[in-house]
């Protein structure tokens, strides 16, 4: 354990402890686990700590097409998932758009407004007039009783039977190359929005910047790999890759970026 918890960061480890329980588990039991939605750099840790079990094999769902949240279905090498085995619904919820538009966050706003932890929930989708998202089936029925309002909108929930359906992805991700001075969280967003550090910092401990969906207010927050960083009014990015080191010894960087809807 101790050789795996230093690769990652001191708040990473109770997820760390927590997947690799459920490998011992597959281990042990020789049956398959599933994981909740989890985000990019999480998908990346269990894969990560998988790559130690090698009677463990791999696979992630997030129902819509390119999801960014996932299920990890971890199993023993002679189960063969099927697509039901991860457990999961897409919901359409429709209301008047005459009156109001609404927006990613004030959906987000009101699934956490019913008790339920974030990782019951993958990808939201929003369309003129109408929402998706992908709840874990186990708690479907539960959603599907109490979420009846966004805000103070009432709203009308069906489940999306047909795959055809699903809303596709309308975000735009760039790649792009960056070369940076360290991975500190100010330099990075510095260097890669062309801003200052000194305001940098200031957006940082404004409250401003989300790491992974947590807003982090350390500046010298060391990023990593599949880090989601984003940035109040200057848009999202993804840490695609480390790619190593420059002559000058600055560090090279594969970024996505995702600019802010106008």
């Amino acid at each position: 354990m101790e050789h795996l918890l230093q690769h990652f960061r001191k708040e990473e480890q109770p997820f760390i402890e927590q997947t690799v329980s459920m490998m011992r588990e597959v281990e042990d039991r020789y049956a398959p686990k599933l994981t909740d939605f989890l985000d990019p750099r999480q998908q990346f840790i269990v894969e990560s700590i998988r790559g130690q079990y090698e009677i463990i094999e791999s696979s992630s769902a997030g129902a819509l097409e390119d999801a960014e949240r996932k299920r990890i279905l971890l199993y023993p090498s002679y189960f063969e998932p099927t697509e039901s085995d991860y457990n999961m619904t897409v919901v359409e919820v429709k209301y008047p758009q005459k009156f109001v538009t609404l927006k990613h966050q004030d959906v987000l706003g009101s699934m956490m407004s019913l008790g339920i932890d974030r990782s019951k929930f993958g990808d939201i989708r929003v369309e003129e007039g109408s929402i998706q998202f992908v709840v874990a089936t186990e708690v479907l029925d539960y959603v599907r009783a109490n979420f009846v309002s966004i805000g103070k909108v009432k709203v009308h929930m069906e489940v999306v039977e047909d795959p055809a359906n699903y809303f596709r992805q309308q975000e735009i991700w760039t790649s792009e190359n960056h070369t940076v001075s360290s991975l500190r969280l100010d330099t990075v967003i510095s260097s890669i929005f062309n801003i200052s550090r000194q305001k940098s910092a200031s957006i940082i401990q404004g409250g401003k910047v989300k790491v992974n969906f947590t807003v982090k207010e350390q500046t010298s927050l060391e990023l990593q790999e599949l880090d989601l960083i984003s940035v109040r009014g200057f848009g999202r990015l993804k840490l695609l890759m480390i790619e190593g080191r420059t002559k000058k010894d600055k560090i090279r960087l594969q970024i996505g970026r995702l600019e802010p809807k106008k």
